[in-house]
């Protein structure tokens, strides 16, 4: 039994803004005060401290084959970010593609205890799986990457939405997947060919269906099979100069379902001058206000380091080219492609600086932060370490734009943003960064500190600058236990890994063999995970 008593408690589902409250846990939740013999219980004295829900990241390239050949390629990486063993506490490195120990000890040392894998395909799963049970404290999932998949698109063109809905199911079961993904619908399987979709009508080689097909189809089964978190959308001609109109129109397209739109930023770009995109972070916001049925995570680009990688192989093979940079370029089999790019993001060049403050833009714009959340696209646009830095430049309209007047002048033409003053405050913050993800991806025990909520619980020292303040807190606690002291891990629990496991008919199964037995190298026997694989496994309903 433990008690925090006297904090700030900044608690956005149950409407706590800064109220003076106790907090007491129980076997891992949140009880009221009378479940507790207060002689007996643990009490940590909160008084002018600031008390917040574990942080939740909805979106997060952390585990998996793709994460896994960007740490061996990138050794440079580690150089200097090595975290020796220390007690029972593992050793690990990596500047902006941490190990997997490493990984949980720095979210939970920021106050993180939820975070969910962005992208795995089915096929490659088990390894997922097999990382994430790696990563220590934190508490996470897998969404399945779907917007390329080869038997799902043969349902499509055959007029087959009973056997879509089946298989999506099917195939979030045996990879114990989360959410459906879908990243460059149709435009991945292009690239196969060496080409690519550019617009929501494009014709899918092969198969021809269009990325508006697959879009409509996902998100259409996403809600009759009662998924918890909506379709996670990368959408097409990310990082281009039309990729604001495609946002928008994907957005209109949708007519009403839920959706999630991920790393907005690099989606919401015009033309401008020579090879500089414009911000057009105005005209999306806008989209995204009107639209009840979305919410969306902005992929803050932090200027230094990043490692991008993505299943999206033709914006890879682009940034290659843009970059000379080193490459890799990888195929998994009828299901989906992608490739690595490590990048340098400096405030002296125009288009990353374009980039910096597109993202900014969208923050500010949209007006409701129950529908927009912090993201780096880890690793794409840096590190998630840099969080409490993009937490202080949200808070900090002066900071904020000390930081732009140093960006590249041809950048700042025409920006919106030196006239954008709006700070958010420590409820948005915790919107943001907490209740609101912990909303979107369905996970009702999360994001709040109401009774019955898992006892994951923040601490921090109020401070003046913020990124001090959320770099380092106090005290966390995840599910009653703490783990970090002052910004320190002090235990490594293990967290749980949480999937769904909607209903489908078994029928589905005689035409996925026959599919397996015509195409894949990998047995249908061998491709399914079972729940004695995942010791930690959660399932979470769907309805």
């Amino acid at each position: 039994m433990l008690g925090v008593v006297g904090g700030r408690v900044y608690d956005p589902r149950n409407g706590s803004d800064g109220e003076i409250r106790d907090i007491w846990m129980k076997d891992g939740r949140v009880v009221s005060p009378e479940e507790v013999d207060r002689d007996r219980a643990e009490i940590v004295d909160a008084g002018d401290l600031v008390v917040m829900p574990g942080g939740v990241d909805i979106h997060s390239h952390i585990v998996g084959a793709k994460v896994n050949a960007g740490r061996k390629f990138r050794p440079e990486d580690h150089r200097g970010s090595e975290r020796v063993r220390t007690g029972d506490f593992r050793s690990g490195s990596g500047h902006t593609v941490p190990s997997t120990h490493l990984t949980g000890y720095l979210y939970a040392e920021m106050g993180y205890t939820t975070v969910m894998e962005a992208a795995t395909a089915p096929l490659v799963a088990r390894h997922t799986h097999e990382e994430l049970a790696d990563v220590p404290i934190i508490d996470k999932g897998a969404f399945i990457t779907m917007g390329n998949n080869h038997f799902l698109m043969s349902c499509i063109r055959d007029g087959r939405p009973d056997l879509a809905r089946d298989y999506v199911a099917w195939l979030l079961k045996v990879s114990k997947g989360y959410a459906v993904k879908i990243v460059n619908p149709g435009g991945v399987e292009n690239w196969k060919w060496g080409r690519n979709v550019g617009a929501l009508d494009d014709e899918v080689i092969g198969f021809g269906v269009t990325p508006r097909q697959i879009l409509d189809t996902l998100a259409r089964v996403s809600d009759e099979l009662g998924l918890p978190h909506a379709p996670h959308i990368h959408g097409i001609n990310l990082g281009r100069s039309n990729s604001a109109r495609t946002s928008i129109e994907t957005m209109a397209g949708l007519d009403g379902l839920r959706a999630h739109f991920c790393h907005l930023q690099f989606l919401s770009y015009g033309k401008g001058k020579g090879s500089v995109h414009t911000s057009e972070a105005a005209a999306v916001a806008e989209a995204v206000n009107a639209h009840p049925n979305l919410t969306v995570d902005v992929g803050q680009l932090v200027f230094g380091s990043a490692t991008t990688m993505t299943s999206d192989g033709p914006l890879q093979h682009n940034l290659h080219r843009t970059t000379g940079a080193k490459w890799i370029n990888d195929d998994v089999e009828g299901e989906t492609g992608g490739g690595i790019v490590p990048v340098f993001y400096k405030r002296t060049n125009p288009i990353n600086a374009v980039m910096w403050l597109t993202g900014m833009e969208l923050f500010l714009l949209i007006d409701d932060p129950w529908k927009v959340f912090l993201t780096t696209d880890h690793p794409n646009a840096g590190c998630f370490t840099s969080y409490p830095h993009v937490i202080k430049l949200l808070m900090d309209a002066d900071y904020r734009a000390e930081v732009f007047a140093g960006i590249h002048a041809r950048a700042r033409e025409g920006s919106v943003l030196r006239d954008l003053k709006r700070e958010y405050s420590l409820y948005e913050i915790a919107v943001i960064t907490r209740a609101g993800p912990a909303r979107a991806l369905g996970l009702d025990r999360k994001g709040h500190l109401g009774v019955g909520a898992d006892a994951d619980i923040a601490i921090y020292q109020d401070m003046d600058d913020k990124a001090e303040m959320f770099a380092r807190p106090r005290y966390v606690y995840k599910g009653g236990t703490l783990v970090a002291r002052d910004g320190v891990v002090v235990a490594d629990p293990p967290g749980r890994t949480f999937s769904v496991a909607p209903p489908y008919d078994p029928e589905v199964e005689k035409h996925v063999r026959k599919h397996f037995e015509t195409t894949y190298t990998v047995s249908f026997e061998n491709y399914a995970m079972s729940s004695q694989q995942l010791p930690h496994e959660e399932v979470i309903a769907c309805g």
